[in-house]
């Protein structure tokens, strides 16, 4: 995998994946920026939400759950001195759906908190992650 970020101006960037999405992150106006972007330390944050979303759906899918939605709230700490690392990550899950079984949606978010979620494993040897989860019946 590579990725390429390219300086465009102030402290604006430009991130560019190998499968050639673009996005553009840009800092505060106390930093410099000009608020035109994702700040750099959001996107971790974005791509953990990512990263487990992705496992829960496809975990969910496979054990034939009807799930319609599925949203991930994520909140954070960090550390006060530099490196401001994260300390503290809290996901909140919302799956939205006919039917589906708190059971096999607890098993697969506790599968990719444990297992599959490269970004959970990385982050937590710096932040303590804890998750939750609610079930919206839609009937």
């Amino acid at each position: 995998m590579k990725c390429r970020v390219k300086w465009l101006d102030h402290m604006s960037f430009v991130g560019e994946s190998d499968s050639g999405h673009s996005v553009v992150m840009d800092g505060a106006a106390e930093a410099g920026g000009r608020n035109l972007g994702v700040r750099p330390m959001e996107m971790l944050l974005l791509g953990l939400g990512g990263c487990t979303a992705f496992d829960v759906v496809s975990i969910l899918h496979k054990s034939r759950q009807q799930m319609i939605d599925c949203e991930v709230e994520i909140e954070a700490e960090r550390a006060e001195s530099i490196p401001k690392v994260f300390t503290r990550i809290y996901l909140h899950f919302i799956f939205s759906g006919r039917d589906l079984d708190p059971k096999n949606v607890e098993k697969a978010v506790q599968l990719s908190a444990d297992k599959y979620c490269s970004a959970s494993r990385m982050l937590e040897k710096t932040a303590e992650i804890t998750h939750d989860f609610e079930v919206r019946d839609l009937g």
